[in-house]
């Protein structure tokens, strides 16, 4: 009996699995809904240091108003425009729609697209 050379899992990354586009857009499903939970305790930090008074709350503000604070707040607001958008996504599915491969890619591009468009939208109306 020879040896089989092929992988035994499909999440041996390298030369033998190629990441697809949904394999992408799933893991960072997933790793935006765990960045969404950090932006929401810095969100807790900032509403916390409201009530605790002035001090705390000009000194949550000197953090948040920050190079590293505007850029986090900016990539936190793309986590929750993407995983709103992969949500609507998903809940097509759930009704049994888009799951021909065609569809799944132009769902997820679209997905990619409008979380990008939505961002800098909200930052733009939020900026002016």
């Amino acid at each position: 009996m020879s040896a089989n050379k092929r992988p035994l899992s499909p999440f041996m990354i390298g030369p033998y699995y190629k990441p697809q586009m949904t394999s992408v857009l799933s893991i960072t499903h997933r790793a935006t809904g765990a960045g969404l939970v950090v932006g929401t305790l810095l969100l807790v930090y900032w509403l916390a240091a409201a009530a605790l008074g002035p001090e705390a709350y000009k000194h949550a503000q000197a953090v948040i108003g920050s190079m590293l604070g505007q850029l986090f707040l900016f990539l936190w607001t793309w986590a929750l425009f993407y995983h709103m958008a992969n949500g609507i996504r998903h809940l097509f599915w759930d009704a049994g729609y888009g799951f021909e491969m065609k569809d799944a890619e132009k769902s997820g591009r679209w997905v990619v697209s409008s979380s990008i468009i939505l961002t800098v939208l909200c930052w733009l109306i939020a900026g002016s």
